[in-house]
């Protein structure tokens, strides 16, 4: 069963990150622009962020593993399509598709995990899906290079079939079947509430991503139609009858707090993939292929300590890891705000490790922690919001991060900046990154320290 679920987390990571190397191939390829093949990106990503809530709560009513199915074969056969696509459109249509399929093996089987596991083993599940993930997000880059410059760009997306089907098999033979209550059968499913909630994601993800959170129109318009779109999801959520998401549930302070820090600390590790380009070839005068290997380090070390970080989750306790996961991550962010950039690679590496692993801990023990408390009805929509979490951290991080970058080195184009410039852009951007994990501590030991409310209080 976790061979199956750890194999959909692999392929939901590696759909993101495959793709990014061969934009300039496909570029060639259709004839197109840099801004209209990115949207083979966006779409991607666009589909997750705004349904990946909506199919969790689909899940908890119709039945976890009959979505988990569906999505798996929704994202193989997507794949495929993808492969043959013709056109630009139609593959920038696949990914969106594929994207769907994505965002339900992403929200479920995290549930799954929650709902099949044993709570003493909880935290080592959780540790060997961010190891996958980790690996997933690690392997994109090498293997979408190595399948380009072979068979070709349609080879990164076939990939995905036989892994896909190789899913599917373990989870219809493993998974235990839906078990539904008496009662819930006729469970209602909030239409108005998952269009309200996509659309304002979709508004402000475009926001952060095409423009990069600035303030011309279009991205003034998009953030205040983010805004209004949450006022008009609180009201409805309020007024329906089943609401895809409770309100009541955020008045957990332990769930509240698991939900802010991960999204602080999603957007402080955006900062390693916003700066580090820069500073290891500006500053350190790097080639593009060493720059690579050394981005490289912060996924290897992530998929090296999952596993172990979720076995110490259990052993001392998911809260006490989830500080000491965060308090790694200040150090390391403090490490790298005042390391002299004489010191080279290794004393950009080092501390980087530092911050990866902080992560990884803070990560696993931090969704064990919020999967063992909630109620069996609730998992997938927690696991939902809990990944939503994450990815508007991520979504925020590189607009974010990478605005206090360019304000910092002082110069209109970092990519031409000076190698003094650079390098104090970079100490600025992680002096900021740790404050922002300090932040994430007060969050997470607040969180903690606040009595629990009882349902319905």
């Amino acid at each position: 069963m976790l061979a199956g679920l750890s194999l959909s987390v692999l392929l939901s990571s590696l759909g993101t990150s495959i793709a990014n190397v061969a934009l300039p191939t496909l570029a060639q390829a259709f004839t197109a622009s840099f801004q209209q093949v990115q949207w083979i990106v966006l779409a991607y990503l666009l589909a997750i962020t705004t349904l990946i809530v909506s199919v969790g709560r689909l899940g908890d009513i119709v039945g976890r593993r009959r979505l988990l199915l569906a999505g798996t074969s929704l994202f193989t056969a997507a794949s495929v399509l993808c492969g043959l696509a013709p056109t630009l459109w139609w593959l920038i249509a696949a990914r969106a598709v594929q994207g769907l399929g994505a965002a339900v093996m992403t929200a479920l089987t995290m549930a799954f995990v929650g709902e099949t596991v044993p709570k003493a083993r909880t935290g080592s599940a959780m540790g060997l899906l961010g190891t996958m993930s980790a690996i997933g997000t690690a392997l994109g880059p090498s293997l979408g290079g190595t399948l380009i410059s072979g068979p070709g760009w349609r080879a990164i997306f076939l990939v995905n079939a036989p892994l896909g089907i190789l899913a599917l098999l373990l989870a219809h033979r493993h998974l235990p079947a839906d078990r539904r209550e008496p009662g819930k059968d006729r469970a209602g499913f909030d239409h108005v509430g998952t269009l309200l909630l996509a659309l304002t994601l979709a508004a402000y993800a475009l926001a952060m991503t095409m423009g990069r959170g600035g303030s011309g129109a279009l991205n003034t318009a998009l953030l205040l139609a983010a805004a209004l779109g949450v006022a008009l999801f609180v009201r409805a959520e309020g007024r329906a009858a089943s609401p895809l998401i409770r309100l009541a549930t955020f008045r957990e302070p332990g769930l509240s707090a698991s939900l802010a820090t991960s999204a602080l600390v999603s957007t402080v590790m955006m900062a390693t993939l916003v700066v580090g380009p820069f500073y290891l070839s500006r500053t350190l005068g790097l080639g593009e292929a060493l720059v690579g290997l050394v981005l490289s380090v912060g996924p290897l070390v992530a998929a090296l300590t999952g596993v172990p970080s979720g076995r110490i989750a259990d052993r001392f306790g998911a809260p006490r890891m989830t500080l000491a996961g965060l308090t790694a991550m200040a150090a390391g962010c403090f490490l790298l705000s005042v390391i002299p950039a004489a010191l080279g690679v290794l004393g950009y590496v080092a501390p980087l490790a530092v911050v990866t692993a902080g992560y990884a801990v803070f990560q696993t023990a931090n969704n064990t922690a919020v999967m063992a408390d909630v109620r069996p009805d609730q998992r997938g929509v927690v696991s939902g919001v809990l990944h939503l979490s994450r990815n508007l951290g991520l979504i925020t991080g590189a607009s974010v991060m990478g605005a206090v970058f360019a304000l910092a080195s002082a110069t209109t184009d970092v990519a031409t900046g000076s190698p003094g410039a650079v390098a104090t852009g970079m100490r600025v951007t992680f002096a900021a990154a740790a404050a922002l994990i300090v932040v994430a501590l007060a969050v997470a030991a607040g969180g903690r320290a606040l009595p629990r409310r009882e349902p319905g209080a």
